[in-house]
């Protein structure tokens, strides 16, 4: 029988980071009576009983990352970096940001359209020294020359284990920990696992259980006031805009868009499946659907492709029923360097606003952006957010 183990350094039973000879020999007993008297004694597997041992004795510790990497890390480390798309966010969600000793090269440049908010909140990120070009080109020799050195570096969307070993290897030993990062529809058990995973790492676990609350408890209310509706009464909706490896037009879309499920909406969409989807034409066209939302990252693609004009000029959706009846609203973006989970949850309360309107009669959707970005990067940043959209974010849109 195996004990539970907390998300913290196993063995570590007063949660000081460390593991004293004590708790190492309290770990090491239940062990030694299951394993060689057969005991049904509650103990660490040997796993956990390995990082407790190099915790007493070296002050590091094993993690096992999302590429089932064994990765050993120092107990209580003091300086990180965040490489490739979310990493930095999610270290933000932690309010561990003041960790970093470098960023990528995104985070270094002064842009007009800039529709993260963790950034936004953080605008100090610019003057950091950057160690390698955005989407996770880190430059090994940047990364070394770090005054201070990074103690581990927290790597997202790493699909081979030789790429982070190699990485690793390169910059001296620096331990590299990979994040799927997930998101809060199909992959939310990653959003979960990772959250727990980097704050487990930088002794914010407590921190990652309450982020994890914070969009059970949001999402379980956006469900609990749309539940109940009749199909019948659903009017259908489509999604367009969304970014995808940069703004996209009226055709990019999400089948499993996150906010649309969490408020029960009729997706048309959704019949295409879970993965990101660049929709033909003559597709929305048959679906025809009764509502439909821009995602205003589509704002930063040249004028003539972007969604809105799309819907204005071309010829191919002038008899679409949203588009004659005025029912198109613009969201805040879904992506950008990856999901903004905050303005997910922020554009599920807009979305229900417009559907439901008398079941979300107590909610400012602007007013509710707020307090979940407040609540996740510790500033109330929509108003600069929607500056980048025009002042277009959760209003009705007019062609």
């Amino acid at each position: 029988m195996v004990a539970a183990v907390s998300a913290g350094i196993p063995g570590d039973t007063d949660d000081d980071r460390c593991v004293s000879e004590t708790e190492l020999a309290d770990a090491i007993i239940p062990f030694m009576e299951a394993t060689f008297l057969g005991e049904a004694t509650p103990h660490l597997d040997k796993d956990d009983l390995q990082s407790a041992a190099s915790a007493c004795l070296r002050n590091t510790w094993f993690v096992t990352d999302d590429l089932g990497r064994r990765v050993e890390v120092p107990t209580s480390p003091e300086h990180v970096i965040c490489s490739n798309a979310g990493a930095l966010r999610y270290l933000t969600y932690l309010q561990a940001e003041d960790l970093i000793v470098g960023v990528d090269s995104i985070e270094a440049q002064v842009q007009q359209y800039d529709t993260r908010p963790y950034a936004i909140a953080n605008p100090q990120f610019k003057n950091y020294p950057v160690f390698g070009e955005y989407l996770g080109r880190d430059d090994p020799e940047k990364i070394v020359a770090l005054d201070p050195q990074p103690q581990v570096i927290f790597k997202t969307y790493v699909y081979q284990a030789a790429e982070a070993d190699a990485l690793q290897e390169k910059t001296g030993g620096i331990p590299v920990v990979c994040l799927n990062y997930g998101d809060l529809g199909v992959y939310r058990s990653d959003v979960d696992r990772d959250l727990r995973l980097m704050g487990s790492i930088v002794g914010k676990e407590e921190r990652a259980e309450g982020v994890i609350e914070f969009f059970d408890s949001t999402i379980a209310d956006l469900n609990s006031r749309t539940e109940g509706v009749p199909d019948s009464e659903k009017k259908s909706v489509y999604v367009g805009g969304i970014a995808y490896y940069g703004p996209q037009g009226l055709q990019s879309t999400e089948p499993a868009y996150p906010p649309f499920m969490f408020v029960n909406a009729k997706n048309v969409a959704a019949e295409l499946g879970t993965d990101h989807a660049e929709v033909a034409k003559e597709k929305i066209v048959d679906w025809d659907p009764e509502v439909i939302f821009v995602d205003l990252g589509t704002l930063g693609s040249p004028p003539e492709t972007s969604a809105l004009n799309q819907l204005k000029n071309d010829p191919a959706y002038a008899n679409l029923s949203a588009r004659n009846s005025g029912e198109i609203y613009g969201l805040v973006s879904y992506n950008y360097y990856t999901t903004n989970l905050g303005s997910v949850i922020a554009d599920g309360y807009y979305i229900g606003k417009v559907l439901y309107p008398d079941r979300f009669s107590d909610i400012d959707p602007v007013q509710k952006a707020d307090e979940i970005y407040t609540f996740l990067v510790d500033d109330a940043v929509f108003d600069t957010l929607n500056n980048a959209f025009y002042g277009k974010g959760f209003t009705k849109l007019t062609l």
